[in-house]
C-alpha cells in the first residue's frame, strides 16, 4: 500500500460516518449519502498519489462528498435550503468533535439500531453505514449473496422511512431505555468477529464503533464497560490460536503475546464502568487477562462476578458459565449441582457448551472415561470446525 492509499485508508476509516450522518441529516436520502462518500474516497485515491495528501484529509473528503451532493441535488432540482445546508458542511478542525459533527455520528448509530428494525438488519446497517463496510463482505459474514444483502440493507433504510424513524440522538429516559439497544448490536457485531469462524475485521470494527460511543457518552458506564469488555478479549487475538489455526484454551495460550496495553487500557475503563451487566462481563474477563498463569486465576472473584450477573441476567447461558466459575472456585461437585440447576427445564438441552462444561468438570472430578465420552458428543454437536477439533483434542487427552 503506498503512503496516498494508507492516507485515504486512514481518513476515511476517520471521516466516512461523519460525512454519511452530516448528510443524510441535511438531504434524508441515505443511499446518496453513501455513494458521495464513496465517490470522496475514489477521488481522494486517484488525486492523493499525484497532488500529496492535503493537510487535512478528513475536511478534503468531507468537501469533496459534499460537492457531489450539490451537483447530484443540483440536478435533481431539489429545493434551495438543501442546498444551501450543504454548502455549510464542513469537517471539523483536528480538534475534539463538537456541536453537530458528534450529534450526527450520534444520530447515525442510534437510528441504525433502531428497534424498529430486526437485529440482523441493524448490524448490517451498522457495518454498511456507520462503518463503512463493503457489502460483498457483509455478505459473506451473513452467508448470503451480495445481491440479497443489498436487497436487506435497501429494505432497511425503506423501514426507517416508512416507520417515521427519528434522526435524532435520545435523551432523558428515552437515551436510557434505548442505548441498551446500541450496545447489544456492537455486542453481536464483536461476537461475529470474535467467534472461532467470525471475520476479524468485525471485532475491530466493534472496537472502534465502541471507543466512539465513549468518547461521546462520556457519562454512560455502561458504553465504557462495553469497551472495556472488548479491549479485554482481543487482547488475547494473537495466542488464541496454533500455528494450524486450531483453537488454545486459555490455560494453553502463551500469555506474552496477549496485548498489555489493550488489558491495561480495558482495566483503566473499569473504574468509570459501573456494575451493569457489560461492566461485570469486563471485570470477569480482567481478572482473566492479569492472571500471571491460569493456575493463578482468582476463580472466586470469578464466580462472584456471575453471582451478580445472573442477578441481571438470569438466563441459561449466564447460569451455564456461572456453574463452570464456581466449579474451578470451590470444586466440580459445586459447578455440577449448580449445572443441573440451570439446565432444568431443558433450556440448555443440545447446547454445546453446556456438555462441554459437564465434560470439563466431570473430568476435574476424576471421571475421564465419561468426561471424554461427553467432549465427543459435544464436538459432535458444534458446527465450528476449529471447536470441533479442539473438543475431540480433549477427548484424546483424557482417553490417553
Amino acid at each position: 500500500m503506498t503512503d496516498a492509499a494508507g492516507a485515504v485508508a486512514d481518513a476515511g476509516a476517520e471521516a466516512y460516518p461523519r460525512i454519511v450522518a452530516a448528510l443524510i441529516r441535511v438531504t434524508g436520502d441515505w443511499t446518496l449519502a453513501e455513494d458521495c462518500a464513496q465517490e470522496a474516497l475514489a477521488a481522494a485515491l486517484e488525486r492523493w498519489p499525484r497532488q500529496g495528501v492535503p493537510d487535512n484529509p478528513g475536511g478534503w473528503l468531507m468537501t469533496a462528498a459534499r460537492n457531489r451532493a450539490v451537483d447530484v441535488l443540483r440536478r435533481a432540482s431539489v429545493e434551495r435550503r438543501k442546498l444551501r445546508d450543504l454548502a455549510l458542511l464542513t469537517d471539523p478542525a483536528p480538534a475534539p468533535p463538537e456541536g453537530d459533527v458528534v450529534d450526527d455520528r450520534l444520530r447515525l448509530i442510534f437510528t441504525c439500531c433502531h428497534p424498529a428494525l430486526a437485529l440482523e438488519a441493524r448490524v448490517a446497517l451498522t457495518l454498511r453505514t456507520v462503518a463503512g463496510v463493503p457489502t460483498a463482505d457483509i455478505a459473506r459474514a451473513f452467508l448470503v449473496t451480495e445481491s440479497t444483502m443489498t436487497r436487506r440493507l435497501t429494505r432497511a433504510k425503506a423501514r426507517i422511512a416508512a416507520a417515521g424513524v427519528p434522526y435524532r440522538v435520545p435523551t432523558g429516559p428515552a437515551l436510557v431505555e434505548r442505548l441498551p439497544g446500541v450496545l447489544g448490536v456492537l455486542y453481536l457485531l464483536f461476537t461475529r468477529g470474535y467467534d472461532a469462524d467470525g471475520e476479524p475485521a468485525f471485532a475491530a470494527e466493534a472496537i472502534r464503533l465502541a471507543r466512539l460511543l465513549h468518547t461521546l457518552l462520556p457519562d454512560q458506564p455502561e458504553a465504557a464497560g462495553l469497551l472495556a469488555l472488548f479491549l479485554l478479549h482481543h487482547s488475547r487475538r494473537a495466542a488464541r490460536r496454533d500455528p494450524s489455526g486450531d483453537l488454545r484454551t486459555l490455560e494453553e495460550q502463551d500469555r506474552t503475546r496477549w496485548d498489555r496495553a489493550a488489558i491495561a487500557e480495558g482495566v483503566a475503563l473499569l473504574d468509570r464502568a459501573g456494575d451493569g451487566p457489560y461492566a461485570l462481563q469486563a471485570r470477569i474477563a480482567a481478572v482473566h487477562a492479569t492472571a500471571p498463569t491460569a493456575a493463578e486465576t482468582d476463580w472466586p472473584a470469578i464466580a462472584g462476578c456471575y453471582d451478580a450477573l445472573v442477578a441481571h441476567q438470569p438466563t441459561p447461558v449466564v447460569r451455564l458459565n456461572r456453574a463452570v466459575a464456581h466449579g474451578f472456585a470451590y470444586g466440580p461437585a459445586a459447578g455440577l449441582a449448580l449445572l443441573a440447576e440451570a439446565r432444568a427445564g431443558g433450556a440448555l438441552d443440545g447446547y454445546p457448551p453446556a456438555v462441554a462444561a459437564e465434560a470439563e468438570l466431570t473430568a476435574r472430578r476424576g471421571d475421564p472415561v465419561r468426561a471424554a465420552a461427553l467432549f465427543r458428543a459435544a464436538a459432535d454437536a458444534v458446527r465450528s470446525d476449529p471447536e470441533r477439533r479442539a473438543l475431540l483434542r480433549r477427548a484424546a487427552e483424557l482417553a490417553s
